[in-house]
C-alpha cells in the first residue's frame, strides 16, 4: 500500500491495486471563514494550499470514502470537482442522502462487510469528542482495509481515543493506523480528535503498528503541532513507530 497525505484528513490511498481518495477537502487556501469559537479567528480555512493538483488526485481514481460530512472532510470544492459517477462510500443513509442530493450517482453506505473489488472495507465506530460536545459534533466513522495481498490498514477518522478504538485494534490487528491527530478544539468542550496522549494510547494498544498522524495544522482550530507531537513521541519512545507527514508526503508499506 501507499498512503499520501494531501492536507488535513485528505489522503490518497493505493491499496491492492486500487486508488482511493479519503475525506476530500479541496478548496484553495483561505476560501472559508475560520471555525467559530476557537483559535486563530483571523485566519481563513484552509490555512494552507493543496500540495498537489486535483488532476493528480483524480487520475486513475477508483473510489472515494467520506467518513462524515464536516466541511474539512467534504467541501463544496470536492462536490464540484469529483466525477458524479465515482463510487463514493459514506457512513450512513443520512449522509448518503445528502451526497446523492449533490448529484452523485453511486453512493454506498459502508457496512461491516462491504466488499469493493476484492477489498474488504469495514466501517468502524468513532467518537468526535467527549461528553456534551458529541451531540454537536455528530456521527463519524473510520474504516478498516483488508486484502490477502496487503497489510491491514485502519483509518480511524475524526475520533478521540476511547474503548471502541481499542476494541477495533484488538479485533483487526492493523499493521498501519492513520489517526487524526491535531487535537482540534473549540474554546469549550475539549478535544474533538486525538491529541498526543490519545496517540500514545493507540501506540500502547498496537506497539508494532506504524501510526501516521494527519489532520494537523490545516484548519484554524488545531492545537497540537507536528513539532510538538514529534517531540512527545521522542520522549515516550514511540518515534520509530510514529510518522508525522508533511502535506504531500507519502509512505509505502
Amino acid at each position: 500500500m501507499k498512503i499520501q497525505l494531501v492536507r488535513n484528513a485528505t489522503l490518497v490511498v493505493h491499496y491492492a491495486g486500487k486508488k482511493f481518495l479519503i475525506d476530500p477537502f479541496l478548496a484553495e487556501k483561505g476560501v472559508y471563514p475560520p471555525f467559530p469559537n476557537s483559535l486563530r479567528q483571523d485566519q481563513n480555512n484552509p490555512l494552507v494550499g493543496l500540495p498537489l493538483s486535483i488532476d493528480d488526485m483524480f487520475s486513475s481514481l477508483d473510489a472515494v470514502i467520506v467518513t462524515h460530512l464536516h466541511l474539512d472532510h467534504w467541501d463544496d470544492a470536492a462536490k464540484e470537482a469529483l466525477p458524479k459517477d465515482i463510487p463514493l462510500f459514506v457512513q450512513n443513509e443520512e449522509d448518503a442522502e445528502q451526497v446523492r442530493s449533490a448529484g452523485f450517482q453511486k453512493v454506498i453506505v459502508l457496512q461491516e462487510d462491504t466488499v469493493f473489488e476484492d477489498i474488504r472495507l469495514t466501517k468502524t465506530k468513532g467518537e468526535h469528542g467527549r461528553g456534551e460536545i458529541l451531540q454537536l459534533a455528530g456521527q463519524v466513522c473510520g474504516v478498516i482495509f483488508n486484502h490477502s495481498s496487503e497489510k491491514t490498514l485502519y483509518i480511524a477518522g475524526d475520533t478521540v481515543w476511547y474503548e471502541e478504538v481499542r476494541r477495533t485494534i484488538e479485533a483487526h490487528k492493523p499493521d498501519v493506523i492513520v489517526v487524526n491527530g491535531g487535537d482540534n478544539q473549540f474554546l469549550q468542550g475539549g478535544s474533538l480528535v486525538m491529541g498526543k496522549e490519545d496517540i500514545l494510547q493507540v501506540h500502547q494498544a498496537a506497539p508494532d503498528a506504524a501510526i501516521i498522524s494527519v489532520h494537523m495544522e490545516a484548519v484554524n482550530h488545531w492545537t497540537l503541532s507536528r513539532e510538538e507531537l514529534r517531540s512527545f513521541a521522542n520522549e515516550k519512545g514511540m518515534s520509530a513507530q510514529l510518522l508525522v507527514p508533511a502535506d504531500g508526503e507519502a509512505y509505502s508499506f
